[in-house]
């Protein structure tokens, strides 16, 4: 297999600044409805970039479970990787990819922890093993094997049985958008790359293109 080899021309649809909604949330729940319509798996998919103090970059996927206050929220255990990076550095990039419509949109701005009552009706609508994990896991540490967690498992769910409480150290993040990118691709590499920013502090937008 030769990886230079593989090309797609995008053939599907553009995006005109006349189309596109004047609030690019609103511009991105548009999207997001279009990627449940066709079925794309995991529409809510997005990859999360987040830096270390010493400015190195990591990313990996999280699940978008809302858009609340103009703000995209997820959760995940604050004492993470991406936990503590996010502590020390409130900035974060969100990019999701729908490639069954040739779409993707790439979302930066700043973090912040939700309210802890959010964070706990959202944990107590989970089913119940994804609670007991929550305890069970300290994420992004090194442990010994797979039993280890399976063993602490158990003893999460003797120890709370049906009803385990949020953890202190789990809840949900909302990132508050600064800059939306919406890509669709096009026949040449011609691709549409509409760039929101936020005007002057304030709630309104600026809309420009960029070249592909």
């Amino acid at each position: 297999m030769k990886l230079a080899d593989l090309r797609q021309e995008y053939m599907r649809a553009g995006l005109a600044e006349a189309h596109a909604h004047a609030d690019p949330v609103l511009q991105f729940e548009r999207w997001f409805h279009d990627a449940q319509a066709a079925g794309v798996p995991l529409a809510n998919a997005m990859t999360l970039a987040t830096v270390s103090p010493g400015g190195a970059p990591s990313a990996r996927v999280v699940l978008l479970k809302g858009i609340e206050h103009g703000g995209f929220v997820f959760y995940t255990n604050y004492l993470s990787r991406k936990g503590r990076e996010l502590a020390a550095q409130p900035l974060a990039c969100l990019v999701f990819l729908w490639s069954e419509l040739e779409r993707q949109v790439r979302i930066e701005g700043r973090v912040a922890a939700i309210p802890a009552a959010a964070s706990d009706a959202y944990f107590d609508s989970r089913p119940l093993g994804a609670r007991l994990s929550a305890w069970a896991s300290q994420q992004s540490e090194t442990v010994r094997d797979r039993t280890t967690l399976e063993r602490s498992l158990a003893a999460m769910r003797e120890k709370y049985g049906e009803r385990p409480p949020r953890p202190a150290h789990w809840g949900g993040y909302r990132v508050e958008p600064e800059a939306l990118e919406f890509w669709q691709g096009r026949a040449d590499r011609l691709h549409d790359r509409l760039l929101y920013r936020r005007a002057g502090g304030g709630s309104g937008w600026t809309l420009e293109r960029l070249a592909p």
